[in-house]
């Protein structure tokens, strides 16, 4: 595996409240304090995201969006845009698709990351594996081209080639990050995730994980990706 550039813009598309942290919150945080600009777009609204059928779910909605405005504070990203979809239903679609374009085009990313969609030896959550394609799509090539989402050029977005897209997640990892400097910022930012910990502390799982993968990099501790790069 090879070590990850800091880039100087990242935009991180997660499904759910809590996604981005565990993939990928001990990188850009890390990307952060060398001088990143990190973006996040939330996709869904978390609304099935509880056991509990006694939660409201307007409320488990408000819950988990400011939760991942804390979480996101915490990692110190610039920005968060909130989607609202509906927790189940991203569909790889125009209306998706033209939402993550809209994200390229604003913000101008040198990556993307997000989750794998591909998966041969698990089963993955249906929105992890629909925005994982989405995102993928988004890059390249309907954020480069110009007959794609005309609407948003007329509008003053102008067109992005964004040079890479870093899947978390994936079983087939050639990418990695040291996260030694940045692993208790991490798992801070999991821990504002508190709707979907009940009490429990990430911690110990989120260090134990980090810890496996940079055993595989010669690190303490790692995050791993499979990156796709896009023709510029």
């Amino acid at each position: 595996m090879e070590p990850l550039e800091t880039p100087g813009v990242a935009l991180i598309f997660t499904p759910h409240a809590d996604d981005a942290e565990g993939g990928c919150g001990g990188t850009v945080s890390k990307w952060i304090k060398e001088g990143t600009e990190v973006y996040l777009v939330l996709a869904t609204d978390g609304r099935a995201g509880t056991s509990n059928a006694e939660v409201a779910t307007n409320d488990l909605v408000d819950t988990r969006e400011q939760e991942q405005a804390d979480a996101a504070r915490v990692m110190g990203v610039k920005e968060v845009v909130n989607l609202r979809i509906h927790d189940g239903g991203l569909e790889d679609d125009a209306v998706l698709r033209g939402h993550l374009v809209e994200a390229i085009r604003r913000f101008k990313p040198d990556v993307v990351l997000t989750t794998e969609p591909y998966h041969r030896l698990n089963h993955s959550h249906r929105d992890h594996r629909t925005i994982g394609v989405v995102a993928q799509d988004a890059c390249y090539p309907y954020a480069r081209d110009i007959y794609h989402f005309p609407e948003q050029i007329d509008a003053g977005l102008e067109p992005h080639k964004v040079g890479a897209i870093l899947f978390w997640g994936s079983e087939d990892p050639d990418m990695f990050c040291d996260i030694g400097e940045s692993i208790e910022i991490k798992i801070e930012a999991l821990k504002q995730h508190k709707s979907q910990f009940l009490g429990r502390d990430p911690g110990e799982g989120s260090r134990n994980r980090a810890k496996q993968n940079g055993g595989k990099v010669g690190a303490e501790y790692a995050e791993i990706f499979r990156q796709v790069s896009f023709r510029r």
